[in-house]
């Protein structure tokens, strides 16, 4: 299931956000040559791709990917999809989600309820934090409130809570999750990636390569080592 399903710290930290991500009046710097990770705050595979892409792109010793909030329900629209948590094959998932989490030695999950939940809310919030640069901390933030504290993020206190962890103001994101550019810039760059041919998250574009899945991470790796 590859499509629901230490950080660096020589270059960055990602904790405190990285300037790449943000550019002259809080919009965002494209490079068609940086890799670029795209992901959706509701989807358990892209927490797992989240806990382990920092570290991966660190060893090999390669520029950190840019991380991309998407919105996987726009993906599913435009390929005529739906998440196989809706399907028969949702409790098989599931274990298998608890057993990678404990092979890659990530806290044991802590699924919230309702799986899956609506996180447009917080995906917004996560538009907003790519604009200021804090993409990496609000989104490991958010995941991990969803998915090691069970706390649904179709929650704004939840999802305020996350922000507080990277000194983002609660009234700062409401404020810009309700904010008809950040909603506009969400939905463009959920449209690019379908463009491109990203048909869910975890993804990792290298180049005009696409790398789907958690179980597709150490390849991308490889094809970004070759890229550079």
């Amino acid at each position: 299931m590859s499509e629901d399903p230490a950080f660096e710290v020589t270059q960055r930290d990602p904790m405190r956000g990285d300037p790449a991500e943000a550019g002259a009046g809080g919009q965002v710097e494209e490079d068609p040559e940086r890799t670029v990770f795209y992901f959706d705050l509701g989807s358990i595979y892209a927490y797992l791709a989240a806990e382990r892409i920092s570290r991966l792109f660190s060893d090999a010793e390669l520029t950190q990917p840019e991380w991309q909030p998407i919105l996987l329900g726009g993906l599913f629209k435009t390929y005529g999809r739906s998440s196989w948590m809706l399907g028969p094959e949702r409790e098989a998932g599931m274990r298998e989600c608890e057993r990678r989490a404990a092979e890659y030695g990530l806290m044991p999950l802590v699924w919230p309820d309702p799986v899956p939940g609506n996180t447009l809310y917080a995906m917004r919030v996560a538009t907003y934090a790519k604009s200021i640069g804090r993409s990496v901390s609000f989104a490991l933030a958010a995941f991990r409130q969803a998915f090691a504290g069970g706390r649904d993020l179709s929650e704004p206190d939840n999802v305020a809570i996350a922000a507080a962890a990277c000194e983002m103001h609660p009234n700062a994101i409401a404020k810009a999750a309700a904010s008809d550019g950040v909603k506009r810039r969400l939905i463009e760059a959920t449209e690019r990636a379908g463009e491109l041919g990203v048909r869910g998250v975890p993804t990792v574009r290298v180049g005009s390569q696409l790398f789907w899945g958690d179980d597709q991470l150490e390849q991308a790796v490889a094809a970004a080592r070759l890229h550079a």
